[in-house]
This record gives structure tokens, C-alpha cells and sequence, in this order.
């Protein structure tokens, strides 16, 4: 079993089959390690709002035995100061430094959630909050999305993805959608990762202007013909994402990208995924989100499993 110190990345996972079949063996039995847990504690803080990666993270740990404390830090906590040496006669209270170290002497585990600012992509790209909790926790950290990436929906999505396959190179399709405010380029740029890595067959369609960074897709077909882009396809992933280039812009000229009916009649009977939560009749129509191909709610079912298997590996581990 391989050895790491946290979750971050598909770079933490030295075989992505193996994590998938480990998800799948705790969707088959949870409670088969429940004494692993025992007297250890997952702390959860969350820097943005969160149902799913909330719920199923925390289920996850009770299926391990462990217990759970969860801080929702930007209503509960103090305000954190992110910078070494920093002069803290303003708005921080609290230098990460202590912040993490603290809650290390409490936890076993540490899972933190945070958000692009969608303002400074020098900054969200370094990924200043999640490398500030690794840099000073003394635990492992887990990644429950983070400025550039979603490692654990996107195991899930590998979950699903090997579930629901029936062929042995299915086509997949990551669509960029219509939304009314920009959001990042996490789950983008994390289920092309992921997909890559596990030997996916991955085309991705944008409009022009919303190109990915090339480190997260490398590999993958590109093309601005959504339509192109669907023929043959065997899923089809939506997201909205804004730009990277101009970053966090976004525009309204391409609002016929929702996916209707109609185009999902060019795919090969395709399943339909996204993460969630969705903008109804704007990512996707209602045909298209309640018809029987859709794998939505059980790619949300998928997150418990999914959260389960790298609780499992890291607490496998002495760090």
C-alpha cells in the first residue's frame, strides 16, 4: 500500500485503480475498519460553504469509528494571517502558524475546504491557504477543494466513472457551461487530472477565452465545437468554470452552451454527471438533469466512499 503524508492531488495517489477499488470495497461493506478510527479525530474546517463534501466527508469518518469536530472558520474564527513575518496590526488576529499547529494538537487529520479569490491567480495558484495548514499542521492534511483542485470529487467521479463504464475506451466529455457568477477552475482542472491519470479517453469543450492551464489537461483533445465535441461521447461531465487567462471573467455571449436534450442526443446515449449543487435550465436543462442517464445523485452517494478510502489510506500510515 503506498505511503503518504496528505491529499491534495491525483499526485498523492501512486495508482488510481487501486484508490477506486478501495472506494468500492467501502461502498460494499463501510464499517469493515471501523476499529482503524478508534480515538482518532478528524477536524474539518471550512473556509466556504459546503453540503456534499461536508456530509459525506463527515460520514465517511463515523463509518471509520472516528470522531468529528468541524469549524466553519470564517463565521467561528478568528481572521487569519497568511504571511511569514507579517506585522499583524490589522484585521488578522490570528497568524496560521498557531492557527494550525493548534489544531493539530487536537486532530489526527486535518481536512480544510478553501476558495479562489478569483482576483489574484499568482495567489490562488500558489494556493496560500491550503500550503500555509500543510506548511505548519502536523498532521495530514486532506484536501476538500481547494483554490485550483477538488481531489475528492474527483475520485468519486473516478468511482462513478468505473461503475457505470461498459466499454474499454469509452469516450468522456468535459463541456464548459453557462453560469450567472464566475466560479473557479477546481473541479475543471481536477477531473481532467484524474481522467488523464486514469487512462480516460478525454475530449474537452470550451468557448474560446476559457482555456484550463495546460499542467491540468495535458493529453485531452481540445475543440470550441461543444456539438463536435459530444458526438460518440459516452459521458458527459458539465461544469461552468471561469477564465483562467483573463482571470475570473466571465461571459454572458455564450449562454447556448447549456446542455438541452437535443444535444445529448449526439452522444451514444451518453450518462450525464456534474458535481452539484446545479443551476437548473442554465448548466443543464431539467430533461437532461432528471432523465435516467443522469449519474448526479450517485456521484454525490460515491463522495462517502470516496472520503472513506483516503481516511483509510492515511490512517493506514505513521507520518
Amino acid at each position: 500500500m503506498d505511503s503518504i503524508a496528505n491529499f491534495l492531488s491525483v499526485k498523492d495517489v501512486e495508482d488510481v485503480g487501486d484508490w477506486i477499488s478501495l472506494a468500492q470495497k467501502f461502498k460494499v461493506n463501510p464499517y469493515a475498519h471501523q476499529h482503524l478510527g478508534a480515538n482518532k479525530t478528524l477536524g474539518i474546517i471550512f473556509f466556504n460553504p459546503s453540503l456534499r463534501t461536508r456530509l459525506s466527508t463527515q460520514k465517511a469518518a463515523s463509518n471509520l469509528g472516528m470522531n468529528v469536530m468541524v469549524m466553519n472558520f470564517n463565521g467561528e474564527g478568528w481572521q487569519l494571517e497568511m504571511e511569514d513575518g507579517a506585522v499583524m496590526n490589522g484585521s488578522s488576529q490570528e497568524h496560521i502558524s498557531e492557527a494550525a499547529s493548534v489544531i493539530s494538537q487536537y486532530c489526527d487529520i486535518i481536512a480544510v475546504r478553501t476558495f479562489a479569490t478569483l482576483t489574484d491567480r499568482e495567489e490562488d495558484y500558489a494556493e496560500k491557504f491550503l500550503s500555509s495548514f500543510v506548511k505548519y499542521a502536523r498532521v495530514p492534511v486532506v484536501s476538500l477543494e481547494s483554490a485550483t483542485l477538488h481531489p475528492l470529487q474527483s475520485l468519486a467521479d473516478m468511482l462513478t466513472l468505473k461503475e457505470q463504464n461498459t466499454k474499454s475506451n469509452p469516450k468522456v466529455v468535459l463541456s464548459w457551461a453557462p453560469h450567472p457568477k464566475a466560479l473557479p477552475q477546481a473541479v475543471a482542472n481536477s477531473f481532467a487530472q484524474w481522467t488523464l491519470a486514469a487512462g480516460y479517453d478525454l475530449t474537452i469543450a470550451h468557448p474560446p477565452g476559457y482555456e484550463l492551464h495546460p499542467d491540468f489537461t495535458r493529453g485531452a483533445r481540445m475543440t470550441h465545437n461543444q456539438e463536435e465535441a459530444l458526438q460518440g461521447a459516452d459521458f458527459v461531465y458539465v461544469k461552468n468554470w471561469s477564465a483562467y487567462e483573463n482571470y475570473g471573467q466571465v461571459s454572458r455571449e455564450y449562454d447556448h452552451w447549456t446542455l438541452d436534450g437535443a444535444k445529448m442526443q449526439l452522444t451514444h446515449n451518453a450518462k450525464f454527471m456534474h458535481c452539484l449543487p446545479i443551476r437548473r435550465n442554465v448548466i443543464a436543462t431539467d430533461e437532461v438533469i432528471d432523465a435516467p442517464t443522469s449519474l448526479i445523485l450517485e456521484q454525490a452517494n460515491n463522495r462517502t466512499f470516496a472520503a472513506q478510502a483516503v481516511l483509510y489510506k492515511l490512517l493506514s500510515h505513521e507520518r
